[in-house]
């Protein structure tokens, strides 16, 4: 049983004006009356205070110690000028997964991480609402993840069944979110858990900090070929849009008829989206993104074709697309588009090609352990050592952190850049740039 609420009593020299007699000056009872509001305001200002310094608010702050708000970065990397060092991006990750996924997740967000970064982990509904909360308090566990405050888990999961269109809602869900979440990242990448990186973020960073941040990486063609007959034409209902349990998907046995409307573009499901892009699809008045959103909800496979075709459709946008993902993926099905799993001898290539992912990787996959020890420097159960990284080597090195805008690149920047290159000569970059053919 509750005790009842306690009334506050009043301070002494307010019992006189209520209970005493009262004063034969009038000025004098008028002194003590304000002298007392003055001291009642006075005393809720100061509570006020004291709440609001220990509200959530403010103990949500990142570390000052990663962002002590400097205008320009040091990149520890021998023979550069580092006046000349452009402001560092930031990246936000998707991070997607299935039933018994939960440690896959954890080792690409250990792998991929840096404290400049956004990253939003998503079990979809196979999973059991356990290994989310599970999830959840793994990453509120983990110091610099706490410090950084860029690690979020989605409660609320989505169906998201590949051969369907459910893939494209997940997608932009996740990406809503990540918009929510903050205004400071510059590109977007989803990541599943067969996904894998191939160069370190301080890498990455490095290099996209010299590229314009409205440029997308994405693998495209207009050439639809066997997709119009297995992926175009046929119609579906991909059961992930309205049930909350995984059921099988449902094929309609009429056909339809390809759009004139837009020209349709062939991609990948794996890309590198600018926020601005990201931004257009989601929010932009324009109603393409709207309208072959509605019309792939019945498609199969139609991630693959969504944000190319956006792109491709767009006068403000189809200037800016790479045709090429940064993702190393084999095919022993080149006509199909269908990925296997690496091999010991796929390694050296995988290496060599400049790629910034690879896909295809199986549930604990010993060429994991490869990349995390020649190529990333990363041991088990922590995050890959940074230019931010401030504690001494082979012993938690990242346990002591300072400012996350020092970069320490290394070969992986070199393959990358060269790749990059590449990519964005004169007779590669317009040659393969939305061509219709």
């Amino acid at each position: 049983m509750q005790n009842p609420p306690l009334t506050p009593r009043p301070p002494p020299f307010l019992c006189s004006i209520t209970t005493g007699s009262t004063p034969k000056d009038p000025k004098t009872t008028l002194y003590i009356i304000l002298a007392a509001s003055l001291f009642s305001l006075f005393f809720f200002f100061l509570l006020s205070l004291s709440s609001s310094s220990s509200s959530p608010s403010s103990q949500s702050r990142p570390d000052p110690f990663l962002f002590p708000n400097r205008q320009t970065h040091h990149v520890l990397f021998p023979h550069t000028d580092l006046s000349s060092d452009p402001t560092p991006p930031s990246i936000a990750y998707l991070i997607s997964g299935s039933a018994g996924d939960s440690g896959r997740i954890l080792r690409i967000l250990f792998a991929t991480y840096h404290p400049r970064n956004h990253y939003l982990l998503h079990l979809d509904l196979a999973a059991p609402q356990s290994d989310r909360d599970a999830l959840a308090l793994t990453v509120q566990s983990v110091p610099i993840f706490k410090a950084a405050q860029n690690v979020n888990v989605i409660g609320k999961a989505d169906h998201s069944y590949p051969k369907g269109s459910s893939t494209i809602s997940s997608t932009l869900h996740g990406a809503s979110i990540l918009l929510r979440l903050s205004l400071n990242w510059d590109w977007f990448v989803s990541l599943n858990a067969a996904d894998y990186p191939l160069v370190t973020q301080d890498d990455l960073l490095h290099i996209l900090s010299f590229l314009p941040k409205d440029l997308n990486f994405l693998n495209h063609s207009s050439y639809i070929g066997w997709r119009e007959s297995r992926r175009l034409r046929p119609i579906i209902v991909d059961p992930g849009l309205y049930l909350s349990e995984k059921t099988g998907m449902f094929y309609a046995t009429q056909k339809r008829g390809l759009p004139n409307a837009f020209r349709l573009f062939n991609g990948s499901s794996f890309s590198i989206l600018s926020r601005n892009f990201i931004e257009f699809c989601i929010l932009a008045t324009d109603n393409l993104p709207r309208t072959l959103l509605m019309y792939l909800a019945n498609t199969p496979s139609s991630l693959s074709n969504y944000f190319s075709t956006i792109l491709c459709n767009s006068q403000k946008f189809n200037k800016t697309v790479i045709n090429h993902n940064l993702l190393y993926a084999t095919s022993d099905k080149p006509s199909m588009g269908e990925t296997y799993l690496h091999g010991s001898n796929d390694y050296e290539a995988m290496i060599q090609s400049g790629a910034a992912f690879a896909s295809g990787f199986r549930l604990d996959d010993p060429m994991l352990d490869r990349i995390d020890q020649e190529i990333l420097g990363r041991s088990s159960g922590n995050v890959v050592p940074g230019g931010w990284c401030l504690g001494e080597s082979r012993n938690h090195t990242c346990s002591v952190w300072g400012d996350a805008d020092v970069l320490r690149p290394g070969l992986g920047a070199r393959r990358l850049e060269k790749r990059i290159v590449e990519l964005l000569s004169n007779a590669t970059f317009l040659s393969r740039q939305c061509i219709v053919e």
